[in-house]
């Protein structure tokens, strides 16, 4: 890096490291986009269309799924899943406790309790070592997450569930083209989900993806998806409700979005995983970083560069937001577009802790439930993460290039060269 770490902080009034205008905004759209969103609009069929279908086929031969069902997000997806692995009222299903809040209010959702599972460090991601402490005559399920594009560890976390008889679900909103051992995420377990959501690595502005390999999980899924029918919307339909069913669907103007983008991913993420290796290059070594690994066996998809910062120096582990908090401040105020992610583990969220989802304390208030607490205390790796971290993402992706990564690189080592400076 050069001199200008030393110049005075833009939060201070020094020079800004990158200039307005040089981080491109995500995604990038071209003629093919339009040409498809195009085609819809002028089409007859704006409800479950042509692309709604064409999806589906293309994105399960694209991850290597038997089955695909295209869903208005992936937290309706993560439902299905739910839903698909049997679980019910009062069932227990594990998860990380740290995610974003659907991975474990998707749980809630089909009336099934959360029971959270502290995270490994290095990794972001649910501790396979500690799984076996959380599981209970009531558990039916794991919520594997594939957080920030990176796979959880599946091998150890298939072995625990076979023994104990579980599913395993794949939350992979964040996860498209991420690879464990050769083969890619959505493909491990039972049952995966995937988001289409503008932040997405395949971005239809809104939209997801249930896949799965087994027919009966497919089936159970399709009926939650479409009104708790037994056909599906392009088949011939009796309009009977066999069973409580949503409205899950995907429309055909985000499909065409999603079809445009699809065949655009496979360089989308070899970009993306070019920038990350930059980044990670210019940013070795920093004082005061710790920079995220990639595990032997495991192909991160470039999705979100989580840097965390070494607050060991500080006098009490309780300013380590604060702490975060006035970094993250001093890196925006260079043009560094740099975010907290996620500010709260989940067991510290209103929505669990009160144990009140849909009233009089359901689903914990079923004769069937057994006593579940959240405490945030017992998650302490969790939390240790949840309070150090920032995200680099829109410089990582297309249209962006060498240079935006080279500009934020610089942001992140005048921040860090002058941390004596921040107050």
């Amino acid at each position: 890096m050069t001199t200008a770490t030393l110049e005075k902080l833009a939060l201070h009034g020094g020079p800004r490291t990158v200039p307005e205008g040089t981080i491109l905004p995500w995604p990038p759209k071209d003629a093919s986009d339009r040409d498809l969103v195009l085609a819809s609009l002028n089409g007859t069929n704006h409800a479950f269309g042509p692309n709604c279908i064409e999806l589906q086929k293309e994105f399960a031969a694209w991850n290597g799924s038997r089955f695909a069902i295209a869903t208005n997000s992936g937290t309706a997806a993560l439902h299905m899943a739910i839903a698909a692995c049997g679980c019910g009222t009062a069932d227990e299903v594990l998860v990380p406790a740290y995610s974003w809040s659907s991975s474990a209010t998707c749980i809630l959702h089909h009336s099934c309790i959360p029971v959270f599972v502290d995270i490994d460090f290095d990794t972001m991601l649910i501790d396979p070592a500690k799984l076996e402490e959380k599981i209970s005559p009531r558990t039916k399920a794991i919520v594997a997450v594939h957080l920030h594009g990176l796979s959880a560890d599946m091998d150890p976390i298939l072995a625990v569930a076979r023994k104990h008889g579980l599913k395993v679900i794949e939350d992979a909103c964040q996860a498209h083209g991420a690879l464990y051992k050769g083969k890619k995420v959505g493909t491990l377990g039972d049952c995966a989900a995937f988001s289409f959501n503008q932040n997405k690595c395949l971005s239809a502005g809104e939209g997801g993806m249930f896949v799965t390999e087994d027919e009966s999980l497919h089936r159970n899924a399709q009926q939650l998806w479409s009104f708790g029918e037994t056909r599906a919307p392009s088949e011939s339909r009796d309009f009977h409700a066999y069973a409580l069913g949503w409205m899950y669907r995907t429309s055909d103007l985000p499909a065409a979005f999603a079809r445009a983008q699809l065949r655009k991913l496979d360089g989308y993420l070899a970009h993306q995983r070019r920038a990350v290796s930059r980044l990670a290059e210019q940013l070795a070594g920093v004082e005061g970083l710790l920079l995220p690994p990639q595990p032997d066996g495991r192909v991160w998809n470039g999705y979100n560069y989580v840097i965390r910062l070494d607050t060991s120096h500080l006098p009490s582990a309780q300013d380590a937001g604060a702490y975060r908090d006035r970094v993250v401040k001093a890196l925006q105020a260079e043009g560094v577009p740099a975010t907290v992610w996620q500010k709260f583990i989940l067991p510290s969220m209103t929505v669990f802790r009160a144990q009140n989802g849909f009233g009089a304390g359901h689903p914990w208030s079923h004769p069937l439930a057994r006593p579940v607490v959240y405490d945030p205390a017992e998650y302490p790796v969790a939390q240790r993460h949840c309070d150090t971290h920032f995200c680099i993402i829109n410089p990582l992706r297309m249209p962006n290039g060498d240079a935006a990564v080279d500009a934020v690189a610089r942001g992140i080592h005048k921040v860090m060269a002058n941390l004596a400076n921040l107050d």
